[in-house]
């Protein structure tokens, strides 16, 4: 019997984690391997773990390790060079529910992300048709194939077809792929087709653009579940996004950039009321703020008159400056 040979990042999956490593503020980013081959390609076969001195990424599937390990390093090299994240300060009040919305936020804004990830990985040579051809299979794993019967599938087809609009459009043979998703599933790709065309209207080439296409894209879910009669998911409200601010807008007042308003939802830390920070020109949630102990409206004309950079410092919420 042969002995295996452990697996090495190829040149360009090492270059990226060096290129993560000349950043990374805490310790060293190290990429591990585990698992078998499964054949089909995912988004979730690798785990980050975070330890003292660094960062763990762990490949737990290896079909495509490179493929895999480069995306997650490119996930994290996007954070690290400033574009938004986003953060969950809210709760519904139910773990489970909470769970769930978590999830499918976090689907919406990797898709977004993969505008750009799945491009570099294709500019690195990352992305060949085997690795579209397992990308495929692991859509055929995820989901199974549209009946005649409305079924509750319908939110993650639509949200897996998305992404994988979003993975093929990098690249050469969308609609050799757009039509066989359609021949599985004909209703959860015509919806993606329809959202995916209104996502790509515009380049991201910034963090700003990334931001303004993470709201563009809670808003096309939400209006795609209002036509198939399913519950919103009010991303804009429940999930946080690092606000994209140019230096002029960090030296407005508060209430010229954003509105402050006592959310329904509570703060997953206190338990309590929150009120939350949207931004005046989109709606979205940028900050949230606990219930203050003393009276509330005259707190809260004393922070709409603060300028915006000292709120967010004295919050300890992180933004980015527009270039």
């Amino acid at each position: 019997m042969t002995e295996e040979q452990p697996i090495k990042l190829n040149q360009e999956a090492q270059s990226l984690l060096d290129a993560v490593n000349a950043i990374y503020p805490q310790g060293s980013v190290f990429v591990q391997f585990e698992g078998e081959k499964s054949g089909w390609l995912r988004h979730d076969q690798a785990r980050q773990t975070t330890l003292p001195g660094g960062l763990v990424i762990t490949v737990t599937d290896l079909t495509a390790p490179d493929y895999t390990a480069s995306h997650e390093l490119l996930h994290l090299l996007m954070l690290l060079r400033g574009f938004p994240q986003i953060f969950f300060q809210l709760s519904l009040g139910n773990e489970e529910l909470d769970e769930q919305m978590m999830i499918m936020a976090t689907d919406l804004y990797d898709t977004v992300m993969h505008r750009v990830v799945v491009s570099e990985q294709r500019k690195h040579g990352l992305v060949d048709d085997q690795i579209e051809e397992e990308y495929f299979k692991g859509i055929e794993h995820t989901l199974t194939p549209e009946s005649d019967q409305v079924d509750d599938e319908r939110t993650m087809r639509l949200l897996t077809l998305l992404d994988a609009l979003v993975f093929y459009g990098t690249g050469d043979h969308l609609d050799e792929y757009k039509a066989r998703m359609t021949k599985l599933y004909p209703l959860a790709a015509k919806a993606a087709e329809q959202m995916y065309e209104k996502l790509v209207a515009k380049p991201i080439d910034s963090p700003f653009d990334l931001r303004r296409n993470v709201v563009k894209l809670f808003e096309l879910f939400d209006e795609q579940m209002t036509a198939w009669n399913l519950p919103k998911l009010h991303n804009k409200e429940f999930v946080t996004l690092s606000p994209v601010l140019s230096e002029r807008q960090l030296r407005l007042s508060v209430r010229q950039v954003f509105e402050i308003f006592h959310s329904d939802m509570k703060d997953r830390k206190t338990g309590k009321r929150a009120y939350i920070g949207v931004r005046r020109n989109d709606g979205q949630n940028s900050f949230t703020i606990p219930a203050p102990e003393n009276d509330a409206p005259a707190e809260f004309l004393k922070l709409y008159d603060e300028p915006v950079e000292k709120l967010l410092t004295d919050l300890n919420v992180p933004f980015i400056v527009r270039k």
